[in-house]
């Protein structure tokens, strides 16, 4: 499991297990908090083709899907 630091995630990098559309690497564009510090929003943004999407932060922490990084 990926451990993940919610005020580290803006900016941070990650690598999809299984590509999809030749989108391999990816990095985290937008994150909004709440006012208690807690995720309430986070995009991430495919560097190659620049396509941003919505995804669910907790997502990240599955090494099955995300390899924290580009690898």
């Amino acid at each position: 499991m990926n451990k993940i630091n919610p005020k580290k995630l803006l900016n941070s990098k990650w690598t999809a297990v299984t590509p999809r559309n030749k989108e391999k690497h990816f990095i985290i564009s937008e994150i909004e908090f709440d006012e208690e510090s807690i995720v309430v929003s986070c995009c991430i943004e495919a560097v190659m083709s620049k396509r941003s999407a919505a995804i669910n932060w907790h997502d990240l922490k599955d090494e099955r899907i995300w390899i924290h990084g580009w690898q």
